[in-house]
């Protein structure tokens, strides 16, 4: 797991306290597009499930995630896909 993907995964669990959460770094797929890095670590995949969603909208869901990552996307973190469900 790379550093970036562990403290995404780190920071969300603490925040969220989801069910299921899965982080994947998918900077590899995404060489020469913008924002991509020599080192990669900056194109990501969230899937997670928590009650904090349960009465959220999609477009609310996602913002509470990405305003939760606002450090990181201010470092190499550059795009976020988003998956969020409630639990139920």
């Amino acid at each position: 797991m790379s550093a970036m993907a562990a403290a995404i995964e780190k920071k969300l669990q603490a925040i969220f306290a989801p069910q299921t959460l899965i982080v994947r770094d998918v900077s590899a797929g995404h060489a020469g597009h913008a924002g991509a890095r020599p080192g990669g670590q900056t194109h990501f995949e969230v899937e997670i499930t928590a009650s904090h969603f349960n009465d959220l909208s999609r477009v609310a869901a996602h913002r509470a995630v990405m305003g939760e990552l606002s450090e990181e996307f201010s470092g190499t973190l550059h795009a976020l896909n988003i998956k969020a469900k409630g639990v139920g």
